[in-house]
């Protein structure tokens, strides 16, 4: 896992390097959020709404070519107060643009967990991110992401029960 995030950050800086088009802007969400477990929840598992704010870069190397960094803040987990849990994302999307108004990216997550200090979840996780783009103005979109956990976002220590975020974000932002 470690050489990949090595290997996808070396990439990710020599793309960026050969970007042509650098646009900046800021990004707010609606998440819908839960946790799928291993072995299934003994209690009612309802998801939680919740919000996310974003600032990001994307770096265009052609017209339909695209890289785009992000760190956001994120709510996220369960309903219940003891399974959430709230993010800093740093998401890498390559973007795809098959029209003038339409695009489409897949990519990386990191993510820290910044809620509480003791409780049963992991500092770090990591998942994978698709999503879909349409600019209604040449600088305002509305976008629809998918991330879904591939870490446990558990303690291992505290628990042999495993967890995988997965979050369905609608937004709205302008880039510059």
């Amino acid at each position: 896992m470690k050489k990949f995030l090595l290997a996808s950050v070396f990439i990710a800086m020599a793309l960026v390097g050969s970007a042509q088009d650098i646009k900046y802007g800021v990004r707010g969400a609606l998440n819908i959020s839960n946790l799928d477990f291993d072995p299934d929840a003994t209690f009612e598992n309802k998801h939680r709404n919740g919000f996310a704010f974003a600032g990001f870069v994307e770096f265009g190397f052609s017209e339909e070519l695209s890289l785009q960094t992000e760190l956001q803040w994120s709510a996220e987990g369960g309903k219940d107060e003891s399974i959430r849990a709230d993010y800093i994302h740093l998401p890498i999307m390559l973007e795809l643009s098959i029209s003038d108004r339409l695009s489409f990216g897949a990519g990386p997550q990191v993510s820290l967990k910044t809620w509480q200090n003791e409780d049963a979840f992991s500092t770090f996780a990591f998942s994978g991110v698709v999503g879909a783009e349409y600019m209604i103005t040449s600088e305002l979109f509305v976008d629809a992401r998918f991330s879904y956990g591939l870490t446990n976002i558990l303690d291992e220590d505290l628990t042999d029960v495993e967890a995988k975020n997965h979050v369905l974000q609608f937004g709205f932002g302008i880039k510059i």
